[in-house]
């Protein structure tokens, strides 16, 4: 059976915790954003290397893998929408359906190992590129496909919620 996709605006995220991984991106420093990502990226490798890997718990949810190699499109993703807001003046974000991707890039026939090295490479240059960012460039901004502006800083804090909430999807301390 095949998930159903997931339509939801997270971008409340940005105002008040997480009720399912209790993440608080508001209470997020710009700064810490690098951190968080090695923090995070960190943690996939160990959980990519079980067994269950390609187990789903359910028919409504996405195995490991395919929460990792989601992650590692979010990291991607991501970094493409950051270079967009500091090179471009309010960019429109492209529109990303992460569940047709899911479909067309066969996330659970994916190796976990490789995935565990380009989620993590993906995590990297992320990271770095926050790192990077002036803080006079901070309150640049760009716009999601539904008209959602963010600044550099809120999409880092609205971007880091993902990852830290599949992580504890698949039972990992986020």
């Amino acid at each position: 059976m095949p998930i159903t996709p997931d339509d939801k605006n997270w971008t409340w995220v940005l105002e008040k915790p997480c009720p399912e991984c209790g993440f608080d991106a508001g209470k997020v420093s710009f700064r810490d954003i690098p951190s968080l990502i090695d923090l995070n990226a960190a943690a996939w490798p160990e959980r990519l290397a079980q067994p269950d890997v390609r187990d789903r718990p359910d028919d409504a949810t996405w195995s490991p893998l395919e929460y990792a190699a989601h992650v590692r499109d979010v990291f991607r993703v991501f970094r493409t929408r950051l270079h967009l807001i500091l090179e471009q003046e309010v960019p429109a974000f492209a529109n990303w359906d992460q569940d047709a991707t899911a479909i067309a890039e066969r996330y659970n026939e994916q190796d976990p190992a490789v995935v565990a090295q380009e989620l993590v490479a993906a995590a990297d240059a992320l990271a770095r590129d926050y790192a990077a960012v002036d803080d006079a460039d901070l309150g640049r901004t760009g716009l999601r496909s539904d008209g959602s502006t963010f600044t550099v800083e809120s999409l880092a804090r609205y971007f880091i919620h993902d990852p830290v909430h599949h992580l504890h999807d698949v039972g990992g301390d986020g």
